[in-house]
């Protein structure tokens, strides 16, 4: 079995963890995606056009049908591409960012001979609310030329995790120049919910010492809205690893659910070995593969430790944690014996 990322090789057996595995669960209905636009968002800008303007719209989510709405109204005085001409032929863009890609880009139809262009159109992402609520909308007012010249008149970027739902009314936006997140946006990869907790020495019983060591317990419950590679989905399943440990005795996986992108695992695995100190040196790693025949493609992954950049005081890459990781690791240091839940977004690793 190969895998198309490379795995961690670091190798370091002072605590070497021994895993024993849990429960698995029945299978998940197949869930279908949205295809996307592998366009960049900037895709096609020639010209060199000063944004000015500004565009109204309104955004709202569709509980009954699943479905993120971005109600383009019109825009105002937008910047002139011809001045020969005094002309503007501008229409509206839209992603969902990080991931440019995995949801595609919306667009209105194209105004032509206009600055004031009046739209009045529906643009429509069938997604889950809670994906929805860790991305930003990018919505972006182009020039449309008949040779694919097309030329940027400006954007306006929100973040949706802070977004006031109760708002459906149009309200009026400032066009902005180029940000910075849309052209280096880091690819949605999906979202892992899961629970960890720890058991520490002796804290079951007196004698004898329930357990003898220090236990980490990982449920794996399931993923959310994974990249999907093929027409028929992805087969999915989940590798994890303690590091510094990268032997056989560390690696665990799930079993492959097939043809979903909201697989569901519910598998829990346990690692004995642990003192309390190793906490601070261990990272557990959790990543989502696609299984194939003859080799295996990377989809995301998330490290749960410190994130301090140390191991038993040797520098190591992959001490990388989010702050997100982070608190959700800590939270378990700080409350031993409890299940710490947890929905946290898989990334590049």
């Amino acid at each position: 079995e190969s895998d198309t990322a490379s795995e961690i090789s670091f190798q370091f057996h002072r605590h070497k963890k021994t895993p024993s595995v849990g429960s698995h669960s029945s299978d998940m209905a197949s869930v279908s995606s949205v295809s996307g636009s592998v366009l960049s968002v900037y895709s096609g800008d020639f010209g060199s056009v000063d944004a000015q303007g500004t565009v109204e719209f309104a955004l709202d989510y569709d509980e009954k049908n699943r479905e993120f709405q971005v109600h383009v109204s019109q825009c105002k005085d937008l910047a002139v591409v011809d001045e020969k001409k005094g002309r503007s032929d501008p229409y509206v863009k839209t992603y969902l960012l990080p991931d440019k890609a995995r949801m595609g880009k919306r667009k209105t139809s194209v105004k032509k001979r206009t600055v004031n262009p009046i739209y009045n159109e529906v643009l429509r992402y069938k997604i889950e609310k809670m994906v929805l609520l860790i991305q930003k909308l990018n919505l972006s007012v182009w020039h449309n030329d008949p040779l694919g010249r097309n030329s940027f008149l400006g954007e306006i970027e929100i973040d949706l995790a802070s977004w006031d739902w109760s708002n459906r009314k149009l309200n009026w936006y400032p066009l902005k120049p180029r940000s910075l997140s849309a052209v280096n946006g880091v690819d949605h990869r999906g979202v892992m919910s899961l629970s960890i907790k720890y058991v520490p020495p002796g804290s079951l019983g007196k004698w004898p010492k329930n357990p003898p060591s220090g236990e980490v317990h990982i449920w794996v419950k399931d993923v959310k809205d994974l990249l999907q590679l093929r027409p028929s989905g992805v087969d999915s399943f989940v590798k994890c690893y303690v590091l510094p440990d990268t032997s056989k005795k560390s690696y665990q996986k799930t079993r492959v659910i097939k043809r979903d992108t909201n697989p569901v695992f519910n598998h829990t695995i346990v690692y004995d070995g642990f003192h309390t100190e190793d906490l601070k040196d261990a990272c557990v790693e959790l990543t989502v593969w696609d299984h194939e025949k003859l080799t295996n493609h990377f989809l995301g992954g998330i490290r749960l430790g410190l994130g301090t950049g140390l191991s038993y005081g040797i520098s190591v890459d992959w001490m990388d944690s989010t702050q997100e990781e982070v608190a959700f690791w800590q939270e378990m240091m700080l409350a031993a014996n409890e299940w710490i839940e947890g929905l946290l977004p898989l990334r590049s690793l």
